[in-house]
C-alpha cells in the first residue's frame, strides 16, 4: 500500500509541475497570450501604415495633383510666378 500510494505522489508531483512550470504551463500560456496581443497590436499599426501607403500610391498614380503636392511638400516645388513665403518661429531659436 506504501509503494502504491507513494508512486501516486510522485505522479501528482510530476503533473503539478507540469502544470506550474514545464512546456504548456500556466506560466508559459500566460506569456503567449500577451506576446500575441503585442503581435497583433504591431499588425494593425502595420496595416494602417500599408492602407495610408496604398491610398498614397493611389493619389499619385491618378492624376498630377498627388505627384505636384508630393513635390511641394517634399522637395519645395514652387511654379513659375509663384512666391515661397517661410515662417520661422523666433522662440524656437531660443532654447
Amino acid at each position: 500500500m506504501r509503494w502504491l500510494l507513494a508512486i501516486l505522489t510522485v505522479m501528482l508531483l510530476a503533473t503539478q509541475y507540469r502544470l506550474w512550470v514545464g512546456e504548456g504551463s500556466l506560466a508559459e500560456a500566460t506569456r503567449l497570450k500577451r506576446q500575441l496581443a503585442q503581435q497583433q497590436e504591431k499588425n494593425a499599426a502595420l496595416a494602417r501604415e500599408n492602407r495610408q501607403l496604398l491610398r498614397e500610391v493611389r493619389s499619385l498614380k491618378e492624376g498630377t495633383e498627388g505627384v505636384e503636392a508630393k513635390a511641394r511638400y517634399d522637395l519645395g516645388l514652387i511654379k513659375e510666378g509663384e512666391t515661397l513665403f517661410i515662417f520661422l518661429d523666433p522662440e524656437e531659436g531660443k532654447e
